[in-house]
C-alpha cells in the first residue's frame, strides 16, 4: 500500500499507488504515450497517399510531419512547468482529450490546409501526453518499482515505433488514410476514461505560472526545430541562419529573464545539477544516434547493399524489437545498479554496433546484418530506463514536470539533429553518406558512454 496525505484537490501519491490502481493508471499512461508515438511513424508512410487524396505536392504534404512535431516540441516544457502549478494529471488528460478529438478532426480534414490545422492541435494534444509522461510514472510506481516503470515506458515507445510502419501498411491496404487516425478515437476514450478514475493527483506548486516565458520557450524550440529541419530540406541558408538565431535570442532572452526564478520554464535550476545535466546530455547525443542510423540505414540497405524495400523493413526491424525486450530488464537492473554503469556499457554496446554497420562486406548474409541491428538494439534498450531514472531521480518531486518535460524534449532534439547530420552526410558523401552517418553515430554513441560513466563520480544533490 502506498503512503498518501491529503490535500485540496484529494489525494497525493509520494510513494506510488496501491498495486491494482497504478496497473489501471499504468494502462492509461502508456495507452496515450503509445498513441502520440505511432502518430509520427504511421503519418510519414500515409504521406504519398494523403498527397494523392489532396491533391498535394511533396514539399507541401511534408509538412504534414513537420506541424505535428513542431507544435509537439514547441509545447513540452511549458506544459510541463504548467503541470507543476495545475496538477500533471491535469495537463495529462488535457492533452490526451485534445490528441483524440483532433484526431477525428484528422480524419475528416476535406484538405491540405485542414489537415495542416488538425495536425496542429493533435501535436499540442501530444505535448501534453509527451511532457508530463514520465513525471507521471514517478508518481504512479513506488521508489523499489521507479525502474521497471521507466523501462515500460521505453518499451512502448519501442513498440509502437516497431509496429508502426506495419500497422500503417496493413490499415492502407484495406481502407483509406483517413483510417490512421480514425483509430485512435476509440483507443483515446477509454484511456480517459480510465485516467480520469485512476491517474494520480499530484503535489501543485505555490509559485505562479509565467506566461511570457512559456510563449518565449516555445518560440526558442519550435525555431529551433524548425531551423534544424530546414537545414535538412537544403532550404536557403539565409532563413535557416533567421531561424536559428531567433531560437538562440529566444533562448538568451529567456534565460535572462528567468535567471532568479525558482522554477525556471526553460529548467536552468536542473541543469546546475551534474547528474541531471549529464544525464540529459547523454540522452541527446543517444537520440542523436538513433536519428543518424533511422534516416541513413534504409538508403544503406537498398543503394549500398541492394536490398529490396520488404527486406529493408525486416533489416529495420531487429533494432526496436531488441530495445522492447531490453528495456524492462534493464529497468528492472537499474532499481539495484548505477545508471552511469548501466548507460555506459549500454552506449558502448551501441557505438560498437553503429562501427560494425558502418563496416559491413558488400555482400553480407542477412544473419550478418541481423546481428549487427540487434546489438544496436541491445545497447539502446540497455540504456534508456536507467538513464530517464537518473534524470528524474536527480530532480526534486516539486520539479518532477520540469524533469519529464526535458526527458522528452532531449529525446525529440536528439532525434531532429541526427537526421539533419544523416542529410548534411549524404550531402557531402552521395550515396556513400550513409556509411558516413554510420561512423558519426558511432561517435555520438562513444560521446555518450564517456559522459555516462562521468555520472560515477558526479555528485548530485539531494532530492525532496
Amino acid at each position: 500500500m502506498s503512503t498518501e496525505t491529503i490535500s485540496a484537490d484529494g489525494p497525493v501519491a509520494i510513494d506510488g499507488l496501491p498495486a491494482e490502481r497504478r496497473r489501471w493508471a499504468a494502462a492509461a499512461i502508456f495507452t496515450a504515450l503509445a498513441m502520440a508515438s505511432l502518430d509520427t511513424a504511421i503519418a510519414n508512410i500515409a504521406l504519398p497517399a494523403i498527397a494523392s487524396d489532396l491533391h498535394a505536392g511533396p514539399a507541401e504534404v511534408i509538412w504534414v510531419v513537420n506541424v505535428y512535431q513542431i507544435a509537439m516540441v514547441a509545447t513540452l516544457l511549458p506544459l510541463a512547468a504548467l503541470g507543476e502549478v495545475v496538477g500533471h494529471h491535469r495537463i495529462y488528460l488535457g492533452g490526451l482529450v485534445l490528441f483524440t478529438l483532433a484526431s477525428l478532426f484528422c480524419a475528416c480534414a476535406w484538405s491540405l490546409p485542414s489537415l495542416l490545422t488538425a495536425r496542429v492541435l493533435q501535436g499540442f494534444g501530444a505535448g501534453g501526453i509527451m511532457s508530463v509522461n514520465t513525471a507521471l510514472v514517478r508518481f504512479v510506481y513506488p521508489g523499489r518499482l521507479q525502474g521497471l516503470g521507466f523501462g515500460r515506458n521505453a518499451m512502448v515507445v519501442a513498440t509502437a515505433f516497431t509496429l508502426g510502419p506495419t500497422i500503417a501498411s496493413g490499415v492502407l491496404a484495406i481502407g483509406p488514410w483517413s483510417w490512421l487516425f480514425a483509430i485512435n478515437i476509440p483507443f483515446g476514450g477509454v484511456a480517459i476514461l480510465i485516467g480520469l478514475k485512476t491517474l494520480p493527483r499530484t503535489p501543485r506548486a505555490t509559485h505562479g505560472f509565467d506566461f511570457p516565458g512559456a510563449m518565449m520557450a516555445s518560440g526558442c524550440l519550435g525555431l529551433f526545430i524548425l531551423g534544424i529541419g530546414s537545414a535538412a530540406h537544403h532550404e536557403w541558408p539565409g532563413l535557416v541562419s533567421i531561424e536559428l538565431a531567433s531560437a538562440a535570442l529566444l533562448g538568451w532572452a529567456l534565460i535572462r529573464r528567468q535567471a532568479d526564478s525558482p522554477a525556471p520554464v526553460l529548467p536552468v535550476d536542473l541543469f546546475r545539477r551534474p547528474l541531471f545535466a549529464l544525464s540529459t546530455a547523454t540522452a541527446v547525443c543517444s537520440f542523436a544516434v538513433q536519428g543518424l542510423a533511422f534516416v541513413s540505414l534504409p538508403f544503406y540497405f537498398e543503394d549500398i547493399l541492394h536490398r529490396s524495400q520488404v527486406e529493408t523493413g525486416f533489416f529495420m526491424t531487429p533494432w526496436p524489437l531488441v530495445v522492447g525486450i531490453m528495456a524492462p530488464i534493464a529497468g528492472r537492473l537499474s532499481d539495484r545498479h548505477s545508471a552511469g554503469t548501466l548507460g555506459g556499457l549500454g552506449l558502448a554496446l551501441l557505438s560498437l554496433g553503429m562501427a560494425l554497420l558502418a563496416m559491413l562486406p558488400a555482400n553480407p548474409h542477412v544473419v550478418d546484418i541481423v546481428w549487427r541491428m540487434a546489438i544496436c538494439g541491445c545497447g539502446f534498450g540497455f540504456f534508456q530506463a536507467p538513464n530517464m531514472k537518473a534524470l528524474m531521480s536527480s530532480a526534486p518531486v516539486d520539479r518532477s514536470g520540469s524533469a519529464s518535460g526535458t526527458v522528452a524534449t532531449a529525446r525529440l532534439t536528439g532525434q531532429t539533429i541526427g537526421a539533419a547530420l544523416a542529410a548534411l552526410c549524404f550531402g557531402l558523401a552521395g550515396r556513400e553518406g550513409a556509411t558516413l552517418a554510420l561512423g558519426l553515430g558511432a561517435v555520438f554513441a562513444a560521446t555518450g558512454s564517456g559522459m555516462s560513466f562521468l555520472r560515477l563520480v558526479a555528485t548530485s544533490q539531494s532530492v525532496a
